[in-house]
């Protein structure tokens, strides 16, 4: 049997968005609280009848949470131009390899509006 898990982790942090025009109101210092749902794809263990322990898939989480958490994401290596759509690759290079059976990162920058990202 095959599955697709989602953890959602939270963060609130500031942000401008430097390539912007001057008129778009991103272009100012703001801030939001991020949503992150980390999935997860493979086949569930006969024996312990899961895909993952969900601690696993904290653990992996919160040494980015503790970077990323009150911060200017511009601020962070990588995020210079801290878009929803580079911040979710930014988590997913940094996540993939400490978690192999990563399939999407999705950000979701306000409560309507998220970019998915699968590592294409």
């Amino acid at each position: 049997m095959n599955v697709r898990l989602i953890k959602e982790f939270r963060f609130e942090a500031a942000h401008h968005l430097p390539r912007v025009p001057a008129s778009h109101k991103c272009q100012r210092l703001h801030g939001h609280s991020f949503k992150i749902e980390l999935t997860v794809a493979g086949a569930v263990d006969p024996v312990t009848g899961w895909l993952i322990d969900y601690d696993t898939i904290d653990d992996v989480w919160r040494p980015l949470g503790q970077v990323l958490d009150h911060n200017c994401l511009n601020e962070i290596p990588g995020l210079e131009n801290p878009t929803s759509e580079n911040l979710a690759k930014w988590i997913f290079d940094a996540v993939k390899e400490k978690l192999p059976m990563l399939a999407q990162v999705t950000v979701f920058e306000t409560c309507d509006a998220r970019c998915e990202y699968a590592g294409e």
